[in-house]
């Protein structure tokens, strides 16, 4: 009965529209005043799950991803982008993934990769002749590589959800080889989508004019290599690195781009706040619900049920990827990770599968959630930036849905994929 009334209040106020971090919050108090507990044990648990000095890195590396939207990154990325594969087939449909793959190094964030290289490049593909849907399709579904290579947000919550035991930095280093995968992958369905509908190439601009234009991106490409390999290398934790990008950040924008004004400063200021709050909040009432899961020893049954389905670890992982996917495409990212880790993880390991493989599993997997109605942030930000209808989009997004699901049924079943490039320091 604990249960039914935990996730029947939550699923109850989802529908009617509620905030998700209201469901969660109202959902674990009505279910701790069914069992008689006091209800103060909800706000314990939501102030420690935002308290810890991990979780500091956000927002830093929001407002650090913030301060290079507004200063000009994006833009040069766009342009050193443009110069490598642009003159494949769809060219503007390639840029735009390439330039999702530079950005997603800086930003960490599907939303802010979808914002950022969408509201810059949609208005460009239309310009020239892109069906709408395709420039969306293709947008909304390469921002999903930001979450899989450093600096990734979700990686660290995963982490912390996971009681803090597994290392951010492996996690940063296993998320690479997936997510330039999922890349090539997004890469080759929007060349035989283009190639279909018979878009455009954009004339090669010659090796003078690459190195021209890497010349002038370097000094925010370094930014990727001084947050990875200050982590991966021990000098700095993940904390101390977003802070060490919000200086580098403003240094770029201010003294070399000089790109950053009074105004620009001040909306990325406010727009951080403004993120960070709502992410911790949902993050603490996760926490909150996520205990109650424990409490009621929902793990421990989800161990026994699974066990009653197959014994076969391929049948696991494959339900386990179906259960995730559907769970994704009507809840938002970063309560998810907190609420299914200390359900799933426990299940995945009993079958022998590494925390950190299972990391890049699950963020790929809520990923794509993200790029599904009906309650796709992603594609909501992109339909809002092309000014299009969800339904419009969706209809003839499958390709990239296909090639996205290819790549996480190969990270899925092949360990080695996520395991062999954090294997390499250790």
């Amino acid at each position: 009965m604990e249960l039914l009334i935990l996730f029947g209040t939550f699923v109850v106020l989802l529908l009617i529209g509620t905030p998700v971090a209201f469901c969660l919050g109202v959902a674990s108090f009505a279910t701790v005043f069914y069992i008689g507990m006091p209800p103060l044990i909800v706000f314990q648990r939501l102030t420690s799950g935002v308290s810890s000095f991990a979780l500091m890195a956000i927002p830093f590396f929001i407002y650090a991803g913030d301060l290079m939207v507004r200063g000009g990154i994006a833009d040069r990325l766009v342009r050193l982008a443009g110069s490598i594969v642009g003159h494949l087939r769809g060219g503007l449909g390639q840029v735009n993934i390439a330039a999702s793959t530079l950005f997603g190094g800086i930003s960490g964030s599907a939303v802010a990769d979808a914002s950022a290289i969408g509201g810059l490049m949609i208005p460009q593909m239309k310009e020239r002749g892109y069906d709408v849907d395709y420039a969306v399709n293709i947008t909304v579904t390469s921002a999903v590589i930001a979450l899989l290579i450093p600096p990734s947000h979700n990686m660290i919550i995963y982490s912390i959800s996971a009681g803090g035991t597994i290392s951010i930095a492996d996690l940063f280093t296993a998320g690479i080889v997936p997510g330039l995968m999922l890349a090539a992958a997004l890469m080759i369905a929007a060349w035989f989508v283009a190639k279909k509908r018979g878009y455009p190439t954009e004339p090669f601009p010659g090796l003078t004019m690459i190195l021209r234009l890497a010349v002038t991106a370097i000094p925010g490409i370094l930014l990727i290599a001084i947050i990875f390999g200050g982590v991966r290398s021990g000098v700095f934790t993940a904390s101390e690195s977003s802070c060490i990008a919000i200086v580098y950040a403003l240094f770029v924008t201010v003294l070399v781009y000089r790109s950053m004004s009074w105004a620009d400063f001040t909306a990325a200021t406010l727009g951080a706040v403004r993120t960070t709050a709502m992410v911790l909040l949902v993050i603490g009432a996760a926490a909150a619900f996520g205990w109650l899961l424990a409490y009621l020893r929902v793990p421990a049954g989800m161990i026994a049920f699974m066990k009653t389905i197959s014994e076969n670890p391929i049948v696991i992982l494959l339900l386990l990827n179906l259960i995730l996917l559907f769970l994704g495409t009507f809840m938002d990212m970063s309560p998810l990770i907190v609420i299914t880790t200390p359900i799933f993880l426990p299940v995945v390991t009993a079958y022998g599968m590494d925390p950190v493989h299972f990391g890049a599993v699950l963020v790929l997997n809520l990923g794509i959630g993200l790029c599904t109605p009906p309650v796709g942030s992603v594609l909501f930000v992109g339909c809002a930036v092309a000014k299009i209808p969800i339904w419009q989009a969706v209809r003839t997004i499958w390709p990239f849905y296909f090639a996205s699901v290819l790549v996480l049924l190969l990270v899925t079943y092949i360990p080695a994929l996520s395991l062999w490039l954090p294997s390499l320091f250790h």
